[in-house]
């Protein structure tokens, strides 16, 4: 589990359950994609809430949700410089 913890004290995760975060303070959770099937039953990764592209198509909603796991973690998941 990566925590990006920022100057202010707040602090970015994917969430999981590895770890109890109310430990760490007060939480707020908010969705940062949506994993969907389009027309054609393909998996689609649109990852607007969090200012990303849509990718996509993808054949297994397991693909999709280990593409969308590789987004957060490279471009959204880093410390602000």
């Amino acid at each position: 589990m990566k925590l990006v913890i920022g100057p202010n004290g707040n602090i970015r995760t994917l969430y999981c359950e590895e770890i109890d975060l109310q430990k760490l303070g007060r939480i707020q959770i908010s969705r940062g994609s949506y994993v969907e099937p389009n027309e054609n039953g393909q998996w689609m990764v649109d990852l607007s809430p969090l200012s990303g592209p849509t990718l996509g198509p993808y054949s297994k909603r397991s693909e999709a949700l280990q593409v969308e796991i590789e987004w957060i973690e490279e471009r959204w998941l880093q410390p602000k410089v």
